[in-house]
């Protein structure tokens, strides 16, 4: 059973349930953040996971970390910071139930990790260090980030990659263009969508990842493409996967993280190392995923939405 070790934000999303008349929401609050949805979804899908990441010693801090050990991951790498509040998300969702973020970060407990709270032997222990862009937004986390980066770099690790683009974090357009492309430099596996491939580059998904894997070194990369599926490529193969029939979204929140962990919890179920998959495997691997990713946007929220397996067997 591999280990996966995730570094990044571990923060409450609130969810709209319902509208009052004059168009105020009434908010459920759920578990959140990137890097959690996808070691979440790689547990629940057969391995074991920790966290490294930081919030408030408040109460959605302690709600947080207790969430996490609810569901087997570990979080000796979780630090609380009494002088920083939980990062919260406010998600609004448009009648397709793509979702749209505002955040109370300035600052936020996950912002202020630093190098030297990172627990490193949950890096040097693991099999896949996962990480996002969230991380890179500001210091001490980029610092902390980065470090942890080239820890998992130096012992051989697996690294994968979240380009996650969430425009209202960083200062300028430019600012999340360069951290997201300083992230790519150390990435094997690199989830990203379709839309932050345009941002980055102005080009189609095929052309994206060609560039990232060609100008970047990664080995396998999926570009998700929200309702159409999923596109993947190594150096050797390429291809589609569309998304199953029928499903139509309620909330798209975690949707792209729970693809990024499916699919890692598929990958690594193979063995091999991502250069080497077949196309044949890349596609069962993409198909889970996909299916998956469809049918947590059924669930109001991302951690709480992520299927059993035996759903997404049957679909």
């Amino acid at each position: 059973m591999a280990k996966i070790t995730a570094l990044g934000e571990v923060l409450i999303d609130f969810a709209p349930v319902a509208k009052d008349e004059n168009g105020y929401p009434t908010l459920k609050a759920n578990p959140g953040g990137a890097p959690m949805n996808f070691l979440a979804a790689v547990v629940k899908y057969g391995h074991s996971g920790s966290m490294i990441g930081k919030v408030g010693d408040d109460t959605f801090g302690n709600l947080l970390i207790n969430t996490l050990n609810d569901c087997g991951i570990d979080t000796t790498g979780m630090v609380k910071d009494k002088d920083f509040f939980t990062t919260l998300a406010f998600v609004t969702l448009d009648d397709k139930g793509d979702r749209r973020f505002a955040f109370a970060r300035k600052p936020g407990a996950d912002t202020q990790l630093k190098p030297e709270e990172v627990d490193r032997k949950l890096i040097e222990d693991c099999d896949v260090f996962h990480f996002g862009t969230l991380s890179l937004t500001h210091n001490p986390a980029i610092d902390a980030t980065f470090s942890a980066l080239q820890l998992a770099r130096d012992k051989n690790k697996l690294i994968s990659y979240d380009p996650n683009l969430r425009l209202n974090l960083w200062e300028s357009a430019d600012d999340a263009r360069r951290a997201m492309l300083a992230g790519l430099d150390y990435a094997d596996v690199v989830k990203i969508s379709d839309e932050e491939v345009e941002f980055l580059w102005g080009c189609g998904c095929e052309e994206g990842a060609r560039k990232i894997i060609m100008e970047y070194g990664a080995q396998l990369v999926y570009v998700t493409l929200g309702e159409k599926g999923c596109y993947y490529a190594t150096e050797k193969e390429k291809g589609y996967v569309p998304n199953p029939d029928g499903i139509k979204a309620v909330d798209t929140t975690g949707a792209g993280d729970i693809f990024g962990g499916s699919a890692m919890s598929r990958l690594l179920n193979t063995g091999k190392k991502p250069a080497w998959l077949t196309k044949d495997e890349l596609e069962e691997i993409c198909r889970f995923a996909v299916k998956a990713a469809a049918l947590s946007t059924q669930t109001v929220g991302g951690f709480t939405s992520i299927p059993d397996i035996e759903e997404v067997e049957k679909l």
